[in-house]
């Protein structure tokens, strides 16, 4: 049995010229097995496509809407790197400064040395947390960053990097709270959020929930699905639909796995996992670094005031875009175990996640979700989905790689980087 969505095609619009864009878009419905998605394009601060489609509820068939949301994992990281990028530009936060001038407990086993900067670029030597928590503790604001402050890295900081998947977010938490007197999910909803008219939460507030989409595991993925006390297979009545989308198989998490404890906060918080993600409880709660909801417009609006003006306000200047875009980490993820770039806080393009060119920077999300700006281009790019691809590969999620194929080619159809004098966006070496 097919769980393919109803609406095989897109609903929104896309500027002349970007037509590829939307017939890539419907591409993935048709070929890909796409459930619910957004995708969007700004260029010089101009929005260029708007798509959306499919169903935010495979259980429901509630229809993706224009102001549907979908939680969109680690593209959250790349917002809170903008804020902390955005904070250091006002002088409110030094990225180069030890984490224990805002948060002196934090210096304790041999982190006095651990910088803001080493947090976002994956070098502090923390990508797990040490004890056992409950998914309840771990969703409580600042149990996880104690336990942090008082753990020895499992590496020299600075001498390795390994992908801190739940932990960056709870411990730049800390340290903008402390260097601020406010948190992240405040911060950013009140200035960036807010200023840009987004669609972006970190911590979903009241009355949005009925807008969110709900997270599907992947029917092809072959990965057990959910926790025990999951609901999903009592929703579905149809026993076909439950075993397709692996609701009634159940196996514990494998700590022996670093990456799987990085994910999983040591089995607290299956990841990724639909109905795990699904529960208001974890919509809810302050996690900077996974659980933001959102739609591709706000997501390609965000990037796109990162490298341009969006209705007047730009977020970042040239300078810091150049700072916070200098590699900081390069090669063998300790953690994934796959080759990785990343700037402060941003994933910069890798044959993994290559982006639009080599001047692109922003964040994907584990399932396929993703977010980039690129410099060259003034383009600012969204995608957000309800359908989670797992299979880690090393490679681009080919329903993202036919989007940016698509968008190069509307780009170059045009003969100009959006029309605005500059050189075409081209593909980062070898994947051209």
């Amino acid at each position: 049995m097919s769980i393919q969505p109803q609406i095989a095609y897109s609903e929104g619009f896309v500027a002349p010229g970007f037509e590829p864009l939307r017939e890539a878009f419907d591409r993935n419905f048709a070929q890909l097995g796409e459930v619910g998605a957004s995708c969007a394009v700004y260029v010089d601060g101009e929005l260029k496509a708007d798509l959306w489609g499919g169903l935010a509820d495979i259980v429901t068939g509630e229809r993706w809407r224009a102001d549907t949301v979908g939680l969109a994992y680690s593209v959250t990281k790349g917002a809170t790197a903008i804020l902390c990028c955005l904070l250091a530009d006002r002088g409110e936060l030094d990225l180069d400064a030890p984490v224990a001038r805002y948060w002196p407990a934090f210096a304790s086993h041999g982190k006095g040395g651990v910088t803001v900067r080493m947090i976002l670029a994956h070098q502090a030597g923390l990508p797990v947390l040490d004890g056992r928590f409950t998914r309840a503790e771990i969703l409580a604001y600042g149990v996880a960053a104690r336990a942090l402050a008082e753990q020895e890295p499992l590496w020299t900081p600075g001498a390795d990097f390994g992908y801190h998947a739940l932990t960056y977010g709870w411990l730049l938490d800390e340290v903008v709270r402390r260097a601020t007197g406010r948190t992240i999910q405040d911060l950013f909803s009140s200035e960036i959020a807010g200023p840009l008219d987004l669609d972006f939460f970190i911590g979903l507030p009241d009355g949005v929930e009925h807008r969110v989409a709900a997270l599907v595991d992947d029917p092809l993925s072959g990965r057990p699905a959910a926790s025990p006390d999951s609901s999903l297979a009592d929703r579905i009545p149809d026993p076909e639909l439950r075993r397709a989308i692996g609701a009634d198989r159940r196996v514990p998490a494998d700590l022996s796995s670093l990456l799987v404890r990085a994910m999983t906060a040591n089995g607290a918080l299956r990841t990724p996992d639909a109905d795990e993600w699904n529960t208001p409880s974890v919509r809810r709660a302050s996690l900077p670094a996974a659980n933001g909801i959102t739609n591709a417009r706000s997501v390609a609006r965000v990037y796109a005031s990162c490298v341009g003006e969006v209705d007047g306000l730009r977020l970042l200047g040239e300078d810091m875009v150049t700072a916070a875009t200098a590699e900081q980490s390069a090669g063998r993820d300790r953690v994934t175990g796959l080759d990785a770039r990343f700037g402060s806080g941003f994933m910069l393009p890798s044959v993994g996640v290559p982006m639009l060119s080599g001047s692109s920077f922003g964040h994907e999300g584990v399932g396929g979700a993703l977010g980039f700006a690129d410099r060259d281009a003034r383009v600012g790019f969204g995608y957000v989905q309800n359908l989670l691809k797992t299979e880690m590969t090393g490679g681009p999620d080919p329903r993202v790689a036919g989007l940016l194929a698509a968008l190069r080619d509307a780009l170059g159809g045009q003969g100009l980087a959006g029309g605005t004098g500059r050189r075409k966006a081209a593909a980062p070496d070898g994947l051209r």
